[in-house]
């Protein structure tokens, strides 16, 4: 198994494509979530991750910049066949460490309420109510945004 996690291109067509097309899949056809908000103006400013197993894109996350050191995780996605392999853990990794070399101290995410105990092992705890995006409950998570009063 070949996996490498980059930094991706939001701006270049091919890198676009590929984005699109697994949250295409993972989010409007399996889960169900109305196209229109699938896009929205995020992602022309946030920070896309792309990774690909054996050449083949097959998981992408999306970082939007809040201020200087906090930033929110989104778009968190891994094609069905690809789950359970150890793609989403690499991939997190790989937003984490962007987010600390850019000197991103607080991260937050909503979090699918079936997912949050996979965002748990990076450090981000559950806060707040469940409450209900695109029809799916989620939860607010948070990692080191205590100085920030979150």
């Amino acid at each position: 198994m070949n996996l490498h996690c980059r930094l991706a291109d939001w701006q270049n067509p091919d890198d676009r494509q590929k984005l699109q097309a697994i949250r295409q899949q993972v989010f409007v056809e399996e889960q169900g979530v109305p196209v229109e908000l699938e896009w929205d103006e995020h992602d022309d400013t946030a920070l896309h991750f792309l990774a690909e197993l054996d050449g083949n894109a097959v998981a992408t996350a999306r970082l939007i910049l809040d201020d200087a050191d906090t930033a929110r995780i989104g778009r968190m996605a891994v094609l069905a066949g690809c789950r359970g392999r150890g793609i989403g853990r690499a991939l997190m990794q790989t937003v984490t460490n962007c987010a600390e070399q850019r000197g991103i101290s607080c991260l937050k995410l909503y979090a699918q309420v079936q997912v949050i105990a996979f965002y748990e092992r990076f450090g981000f705890e559950a806060q707040g109510e469940i409450f209900q995006d695109a029809g799916i409950p989620h939860r607010a998570m948070f990692r080191n945004c205590a100085k920030k009063g979150v």
